[in-house]
């Protein structure tokens, strides 16, 4: 068992639900993938909770609920990915000349960090993150936490233009699952994430979202049926990679479990 105590700018190091009912969320996912949760009071609102998921005592992920003006506004419940920056500021202050928006300023988090809410050019939402007490996940690419993080992108040209300037990631094309022309970011040598092109057939947006490594892809997909998910993509192989499954948790969150053929170490 081994903790992840940095990640290095350029990187993803959080992930983090809006969920619509946090209770059932905390169900479904402490169900899903054997995590605890350790749930905090930062405001006198009953929605202002925030739960840190847990596995075997490392951070793995986390929870907020989502507000009632988003709700309304028929926002799903989704997963938002966070990359850390060495300067949340500098990095929000370059988002508008590469042709993004920026959704909220930074702010601090308390002690823990300093934050900024970004979307791209083609509609995908993520956050920056300078941190402070909080450096992210405690435990990556081991069964039941974050392995990867990818872009579903309506212009992959334009996305990708964006987040190279954006953290200066470089991008690698390659081919993935079905012939699927597929992009590679890097942070220096090391794999950051990745992006595809979303084909009319999908009808997905422009999404970020994060891949949780499981033992068994098929199990865990059934596991996630049993608790009341749907399957979007059912358990597939990607040659040299390993074996995938897109779900959508009981409140409308896309997530995807893999199976690593061959891991990546952070």
């Amino acid at each position: 068992m081994t903790s992840t105590s940095s990640h290095a700018p350029g990187t993803f190091c959080w992930v983090e639900l809006a969920a619509h009912d946090p209770g059932a969320a905390k169900r479904f996912y402490t169900g899903m993938f054997g995590w605890t949760a350790d749930e905090s009071k930062f405001g006198p609102g009953d929605d202002d909770v925030y739960t840190t998921y847990r596995l075997d005592g490392r951070d793995a992920a986390a929870q907020s609920t989502m507000d009632q003006q988003r709700r309304g506004m028929g926002i799903p419940s989704h997963w938002l990915s966070y990359v850390s920056v060495a300067s949340a500021d500098e990095s929000a202050g370059r988002v508008g000349g590469l042709g993004g928006t920026v959704l909220m300023e930074p702010f601090d988090v308390m002690d823990l960090g300093r934050m900024a809410i970004v979307q791209d050019p083609t509609g995908a939402v993520l956050a920056l993150w300078q941190s402070g007490k909080h450096t992210g996940v405690g435990v990556r690419d081991e069964p039941n936490s974050l392995c990867w993080n990818e872009l579903a992108t309506t212009d992959a040209e334009r996305a990708g233009a964006f987040y190279s300037g954006l953290f200066g990631w470089g991008t690698q094309a390659m081919e993935g699952g079905g012939g699927m022309p597929y992009t590679m970011f890097t942070s220096g040598e090391a794999m950051a994430g990745g992006m595809f092109q979303v084909t009319p057939d999908m009808q997905m947006p422009s999404v970020w979202l994060p891949y949780f490594a499981v033992e068994d892809a098929d199990a865990g997909a059934e596991r996630a049926r049993s608790l009341g998910a749907s399957l979007i993509v059912p358990p597939t192989d990607i040659p040299k990679i390993g074996r995938f499954s897109l779900l959508q948790d009981p409140q409308g969150a896309m997530v995807y479990i893999i199976k690593l053929e061959y891991p990546e170490t952070s």
